[in-house]
């Protein structure tokens, strides 16, 4: 079963009028409706410490600084940084965002001799595929990807 058509079966069992069902199934088959990964937010205790270290593990000044926020420009997409109002370093492990990279041995090193703590050493998945990552000082999982594949729609 293709995915649209996984779509089209779950809006169908909503209770969304037959109005609504047919502009969403319209925006999802135009690709409107899902416009693709957008922010990743990481939480930690000490958003000071973190929007320094952030600052220089990704060579990026901070463009939004506010108590409650810290947001970045990473190639343009948005990494986000939160104050944890349960301080902790046991971190879920379910979820991983991977960001991508050119030179994915040099910026994992790299990340390491930021502060980082190693995670998972850079691996091939699959051919020239390979992923890596690492946890920053406050236990938040940092993904890297090397996947040349991988190319984004104009």
């Amino acid at each position: 079963m293709k995915k649209p058509l996984i779509i089209i079966m779950i809006i169908n069992t909503c209770g969304f009028s037959q109005e609504i069902k047919d502009d969403l199934i319209t925006n999802f088959r135009n690709k409107t409706v899902m416009l693709g990964l957008r922010t990743t937010i990481y939480k930690v205790s000490d958003l000071k410490s973190a929007k320094e270290w952030y600052s220089k593990a990704f060579v990026t000044e901070a463009y939004f600084d506010e108590p409650f926020y810290v947001g970045f420009n990473i190639g343009g997409y948005e990494l986000g940084i939160l104050p944890e109002e349960n301080q902790t370093t046991n971190k879920t492990e379910s979820v991983l965002t991977y960001w991508g990279v050119n030179e994915i041995e040099k910026i994992y090193n790299y990340f390491l001799g930021s502060g980082a703590i190693e995670h998972e050493k850079p691996h091939s998945v699959g051919g020239s595929l390979m992923v890596a990552s690492v946890k920053d000082p406050w236990g938040n999982i940092i993904g890297l990807i090397y996947n040349p594949a991988f190319k984004l729609k104009e």
